[in-house]
């Protein structure tokens, strides 16, 4: 991955989240941990970590419903040679890690 890349990688992941911050409601913390931009740059996946974890589900429906709201956001406020079509998933890595440094405690 190029420097350019992890530039635009951290880029969008800053502007997602605040974003989220500003639109999203005080009952579930959504918190963008990672983004992924395709090469060609038209694409592009933000992964976020929703607590309390049974809201998933209700947080990416919102994120979802908020793609469009967001892309304006992305051309007001992101200054990307190309602008790429966002999607939200859950980051079930993070779940992982989080599992794996639970276990590690208990050792």
């Amino acid at each position: 991955m190029s420097i350019r890349d992890e530039k635009a990688n951290t880029r969008l992941v800053h502007l997602a989240a605040s974003y989220i911050a500003r639109e999203a409601g005080r009952n579930t913390l959504i918190t963008p941990t990672r983004a992924d931009i395709s090469k060609d740059r038209r694409n592009a996946t933000v992964f976020v970590s929703v607590f309390p974890e049974d809201q998933a589900d209700h947080a990416i429906a919102f994120l979802t419903r908020h793609r469009d709201l967001f892309k304006e956001y992305l051309k007001k406020e992101g200054r990307f040679s190309m602008l790429p079509r966002v999607t939200f998933m859950f980051d079930a890595g993070e779940q992982h890690r989080q599992r794996l440094d639970e276990i590690s405690k208990n050792i």
